[in-house]
C-alpha cells in the first residue's frame, strides 16, 4: 500500500480516540474547561449514558465570539503560548484539543456568552465540520451539547460497558471534581433524574457526605498539612480526609488522590496511604482517603499523558514521604488507635446451618458432646461399592467417590472438624468446608432458574451514598436474579423486599453493603460472572463461621454433604477445605520409625 497523508477527518477521528474514551471523557474535557473559565456553577445533563445526549452549562467567563470557530479547532488555547509555559501550568486543559475532539465524533451544539459581550453565539458542528451560526441570548457562561456520541466511529461503541456502567464512571467522575473544587456548585441529571448535587459552600466534608454518605464521614479524621522537614526542599501541603483504621475496604479504589486541584491516579502515592497505616489495619484492606496535594506548578509534570491522568513529580521521594508523614500524623492524633496484626474477617452474626440447605440442626448454640458412644461411625472396608461411590442425593445415581470416608472424632478451637480416614487424620475447615457445599447447591439452583427466596417480615430500606447507589442500580437484575428483591425507594434509597433463603436470618442492609464492596473491588479471580460472585458472598456470609461450637450431628451432616460435592478441596474462593496427615506422617512425629 502507497504512503499517504490521512484526511482530516481521519486524522481528527484517530486524534479524539486518545482523549475521548468513553461518556466520561467528554464529562471529563467539559467540566475541566468550565473551571477553567471560573465557573460557580456546573450542571451536567446526560441521556442514555451520555451516548444519546450530553449537556454541560457553566456560568464561567465565557467565549468571545470572534474566537468561537477557533475554539473547536485542534491545537486552539488561550491556556499557554510557549513550550516553557507547561512547567508551570495552573489550568486543567492545555493542550486545546478537548472540543475538537469531542465535535470529531458527534454532533455538538455550543452557546457561549461571554462576560463582557450583551448578546451570545451559537454554532453547530456535525463530526467536526461547521454546519450553523449564530448570534443568540443567552446569560454569560457556557453550554455545551453533545449528541449521539461515536455516531460516525461506530466501532467505538462496541467496546463500550452497559449504560448503566458508563453512567456509573459520569458519576463518579462528577464527584470527584466536586470534592476537588468544594467552593463550586455541581448538579447531575440522568435521564431526567437528580442523581447528585453539591452546594458549593467550599467544604470538602460536605462534598465528601454528598458523594460517600454520612456513615462513611463519621469514620474519617482529618488530614492537616504538616511543617516541611527540609527547608531545601519545595513546600508541600497534603490536607483532606482519611478513615479510622476500623474503617476499611477490600479494595484500593476510594484511595482518591488530588494535585492542584487535578484528579490524578498514581500507584506510589497510593502506596504511600496504605503505607501510612501499617500495623493499624489488616493485610489486603484498604483505606478509605480524599487527600489533596498543593505544591508549585514548576514541581508537577502534567505533560505526560493525554488524559492529563498521570503526572510526574520533581521530587517524587519527597511527595511520597509527605504523603505518608501527614496521613500517619492525622491517624496518630486521634485517641484509641490500637495496632493490629491479624483480621478475622467480617464481625458476622453467627450463622447456623441452614435446614434448607439439607442439614439437621440440634442444638447449636450450646456445648455438645460431640461422640456419644452410641453415635461411633464407622465404615466397612468389605463395602466396595460404598467405599467407591456415593449416592449424588435422593433417588439420584452414585458417583465415583472424590473424598475418602471419614468418621468425625470432635472439634478443635471450635473451627476445625477432626476425622479419620483410612489414610489418616483429617482436619476439616467447618468454615470453608460449608462454603463449597452452600455454593454449589445455590450455583445448580440459579442454573436450573429455582429460586430459593425469602421474604422478609417488613421490607427494609437501605440508604446508600450516591457512589454505591450507581454501582446497585447497575447490578439490580442480576441482584433479583439470584433471590434478592430490590426495587428503588426514592433519591438514592432502595426497599429490600426479600433475600435469598440461607439470609434470612441476617441484616439485609449488612449484606446488601458487604456485596456492594466486593462488586466495587470488580470480579475477582476464578468467578466467571457477577453471578458467581455475588453468589460467593451469599454463601460467605450465611455459612457456618469460625469459633460456632457443633454439635456431633452437625459435623457429621457437613462431611457428608461436602461428600456430594464436585469439587471439596476447595472453598470457592480458593482456600484449602481440609489437611491431611497420614497414618506414615503421624508415625513420624512420634518417632515410630
Amino acid at each position: 500500500m502507497p504512503i499517504r497523508l490521512l484526511s482530516e477527518t481521519v486524522a481528527a477521528q484517530i486524534a479524539a480516540g486518545e482523549v475521548v474514551e468513553r461518556p466520561a471523557s467528554v464529562v471529563k474535557e467539559l467540566i475541566e474547561n468550565s473551571l477553567d473559565a471560573g465557573a460557580t456553577r456546573i450542571e451536567l445533563e446526560i441521556s442514555g449514558a451520555g451516548l444519546s445526549s450530553l449537556r454541560c452549562a457553566d456560568d464561567g467567563s465565557g467565549i468571545p465570539a470572534a474566537e468561537i470557530e477557533l475554539a473547536v479547532q485542534r491545537h486552539a488555547t488561550s491556556k499557554i503560548s510557549t513550550f516553557d509555559d507547561l512547567m508551570h501550568i495552573q489550568t486543567l486543559g492545555f493542550r486545546g484539543e478537548a472540543l475538537a475532539s469531542i465535535a470529531s465524533v458527534s454532533q455538538m451544539t455550543l452557546i457561549t456568552r461571554h462576560v463582557d459581550e450583551k448578546v451570545g453565539v451559537r454554532i453547530s458542528l456535525d463530526g467536526g465540520k461547521l454546519v450553523d451560526k449564530q448570534p443568540i441570548g443567552a446569560p454569560p457562561g457556557t453550554s455545551v451539547e453533545v449528541q449521539n456520541l461515536f455516531y460516525n466511529v461506530p466501532a467505538r461503541r462496541k467496546f463500550l460497558k452497559s449504560e448503566a456502567t458508563e453512567s456509573r464512571h459520569i458519576n463518579e467522575l462528577v464527584m470527584r471534581y466536586a470534592m476537588a473544587y468544594a467552593g463550586v456548585r455541581f448538579a447531575l441529571f440522568t435521564d431526567g433524574r437528580e442523581t447528585f448535587r453539591t452546594t458549593g459552600r467550599g467544604a470538602l466534608g460536605d462534598v465528601i457526605v454528598d458523594s460517600l454518605g454520612l456513615e462513611l464521614f463519621r469514620n474519617m479524621v482529618e488530614v492537616v498539612p504538616l511543617e516541611r522537614l527540609r527547608p531545601d526542599l519545595a513546600p508541600i501541603r497534603v490536607f483532606g480526609y482519611t478513615s479510622r483504621p476500623s474503617f476499611t475496604r477490600a479494595n484500593r479504589s476510594q484511595i482518591m488522590l488530588f494535585v492542584n486541584g487535578r484528579s490524578i491516579v498514581d500507584t506510589r502515592l497510593t502506596y504511600a496511604v496504605v503505607q501510612a497505616y501499617h500495623t493499624l489495619i489488616p493485610q489486603q484492606r484498604y483505606p478509605v482517603s480524599v487527600l489533596m496535594l498543593e505544591l508549585p506548578p514548576e514541581e508537577v509534570d502534567v505533560n505526560v499523558h493525554p488524559t492529563k491522568a498521570e503526572v510526574r513529580f520533581r521530587t517524587p521521594d519527597a511527595v511520597f514521604s509527605a504523603v505518608q508523614r501527614t496521613v500517619r500524623q492525622a491517624l496518630s492524633d486521634q485517641p484509641n488507635v490500637a495496632e493490629v496484626t491479624t483480621f478475622s474477617g467480617w464481625n458476622a452474626p453467627s450463622a447456623t446451618i441452614p435446614e434448607q440447605m439439607g442439614m439437621n440442626i440440634s442444638d447449636a448454640g450450646r456445648y455438645p458432646r460431640q461422640t456419644p458412644s452410641q453415635q461411633v461411625w464407622t465404615w466397612d472396608e468389605d463395602d466396595e461399592a460404598f467405599v467407591r461411590e456415593i449416592p449424588v442425593g435422593m433417588e439420584a445415581p452414585a458417583r465415583p467417590r472424590k473424598l475418602p470416608l471419614m468418621r468425625v472424632v470432635g472439634q478443635i478451637a471450635a473451627t476445625y472438624i477432626v476425622a479419620e480416614g483410612p489414610a489418616g487424620m483429617y482436619l476439616v475447615d467447618q468454615h470453608a468446608a460449608h462454603e463449597r457445599i452452600m455454593y454449589e447447591e445455590f450455583m445448580a439452583q440459579f442454573n436450573a432458574k429455582d429460586k430459593l427466596i425469602q421474604h422478609t417480615l417488613a421490607a427494609t430500606v437501605v440508604h446508600l451514598s450516591p457512589m454505591i447507589a450507581r454501582l446497585l442500580e447497575e447490578h439490580l437484575k442480576v441482584m433479583n436474579a439470584i433471590g434478592f428483591v430490590i426495587e428503588p425507594f426514592g433519591k438514592d434509597a432502595f426497599r429490600v423486599e426479600a433475600v435469598p433463603a440461607p439470609l434470612a436470618d441476617h441484616n439485609p442492609e449488612d449484606v446488601l453493603n458487604r456485596i456492594l464492596q466486593d462488586l466495587e473491588s470488580g470480579k475477582e479471580p476464578g468467578a466467571d460472572t457477577i453471578e458467581e460472585k455475588i453468589v460467593r458472598r451469599v454463601c460467605k456470609t450465611a455459612s457456618v463461621k469460625a469459633g460456632q461450637v457443633l454439635s456431633y450431628d452437625e459435623m457429621v451432616g457437613l462431611l457428608r454433604q461436602l461428600e456430594r460435592c464436585e469439587n471439596p478441596l476447595t472453598c470457592p474462593h480458593g482456600r484449602p477445605t481440609m489437611i491431611h496427615m497420614s497414618a506414615a506422617d503421624l508415625a513420624r512425629e512420634f518417632g515410630r520409625t
